[in-house]
């Protein structure tokens, strides 16, 4: 089991045990499945683009190739910045307490493009937090799912169906506006001259 959203408030953890929220678990799925003329459930294979060879699921994998065909190893890979310069890895924050301050506006949350979104079951919560919640203040912290090079922003809040985490990266809105109505510019065609019905 993962680690939980561990978080401080005045001085009081709380602890969040979490599942990712997607749309099967919001409308349920449905799957298609194949069978052979005996009933059997079929399994999927591909076939490479020569026709020679029957690939099962779980033959291949992606890796990282230098340009002389050598792998690369995930634990060799770096960050780079825009500049190339190597960038920290920035380690998980799953069970390492996050300190909260006081609650942060709304407009915060709505300037979010979420990425993720987690049902919150809280293991262990302190009253003053519960009560802020309840009283529907949205705190904002640093959350990082796994050891990566960049932490997203998070956001705590509670509503009628539970305690959620909406986990994503800040954006600014770019508002298109005109500063008054445009108006129509009527070009007259200074060069046109009157119809004169003897050049026919």
């Amino acid at each position: 089991m993962a680690k939980p959203i561990s978080l401080s408030f005045s001085g009081k953890e709380s602890h969040f045990d979490h599942i990712k929220l997607d749309r099967s678990k919001l409308y349920g799925k449905r799957k298609r499945v194949a069978y052979d003329p005996e009933g059997k459930e079929c399994s999927r294979h591909s076939l490479t683009a020569d026709g020679r060879l029957v690939i099962k699921s779980g033959m291949t994998a992606q890796g990282y190739f230098t340009d002389e065909g050598r792998w690369i190893p995930n634990k060799d890979l770096v960050g780079m910045d825009s500049t190339g310069k190597p960038i920290p890895l920035v380690p998980s924050t799953l069970g390492v307490v996050q300190e909260l301050s006081t609650p942060c506006l709304p407009e915060l949350l709505l300037d979010l493009k979420p990425t993720t979104v987690y049902m919150l079951d809280p293991s262990e919560l302190d009253s003053a937090l519960e009560e802020q919640l309840v009283k529907g203040s949205i705190f904002k912290f640093a959350l990082n799912y796994r050891s990566d090079y960049q932490a997203e922003t998070a956001f705590l809040l509670k509503n009628d169906q539970g305690y959620f985490c909406v986990v994503g990266n800040p954006t600014v809105s770019e508002w298109c506006e005109l500063d008054k109505p445009a108006v129509e510019v009527y070009q007259e065609d200074d060069d046109a001259d009157d119809l004169d019905f003897d050049m026919f």
